[in-house]
């Protein structure tokens, strides 16, 4: 299975950012609402993601969106892969320099 960079962004976002909703998601990644609402329930189904609401809250909307064990394992093999290929962009451009 594998992460895209919007799947990967916005599970750093849920590791990193506390109180986070769709909106605030949508913000801070620079993307539609409507594609995060996508985007969480895609990465919900493969497991990778748990989405749960407040119980004892009288707002029923407010959801807490939490990493499974299962994407934390997926996150940290997309951050590996991006950084082996930035690594080998650096290489071939550093190649380029020397010529």
């Amino acid at each position: 299975m594998k992460i895209n960079d919007l799947e990967l962004q916005i599970l750093r976002k849920i590791k990193s950012l506390n109180n986070l909703n769709q909106r605030k998601l949508s913000k801070e990644i620079g993307v539609s609402l409507g594609k995060i609402n996508y985007c969480l329930k895609e990465l919900r189904k493969r497991g990778l993601v748990k989405i749960e609401n407040f119980r004892k809250n009288n707002n029923k909307i407010n959801y807490v969106y939490v990493i499974t064990p299962k994407g934390l394992k997926h996150k940290t093999k997309a951050i590996i892969n991006f950084m082996k290929i930035k690594s080998r962009e650096f290489e071939e451009l550093r190649k380029d320099l020397e010529v």
